[in-house]
């Protein structure tokens, strides 16, 4: 199965690799509250840090790619068919 463009075990083998400097854990939160909390932990982190956000709310799959794109961000990577979906977001400049 492809995800993004990559295989899944592609997937699993990246996220492993990956590092983040911040998490936050939105699970439990629904419509705007995963892009609200992210915004105001961003605003906290460096520019190139990156946040790792964790939320089960199904309109996350389409909130936090537009936040980030709107912003400024890098959504780095997504994992939405995981529960909770997994957003890997560098603060941009």
């Amino acid at each position: 199965m492809r995800h993004n463009g990559v295989d899944r075990r592609e997937c699993a083998r990246y996220r492993r690799k990956m590092t983040w400097d911040h998490e936050l854990d939105a699970t439990g939160l629904l419509c705007p509250l995963p892009v609200l909390k992210a915004r105001k932990r961003l605003s906290m982190l460096a520019p190139g840090q990156i946040l790792r956000l964790a939320a089960d709310d199904p309109a996350a799959i389409i909130d936090i790619p537009h936040f980030c794109a709107e912003q400024g961000h890098d959504l780095l990577f997504q994992d939405t068919e995981a529960a909770p979906q997994v957003y890997l977001i560098r603060k941009g400049g």
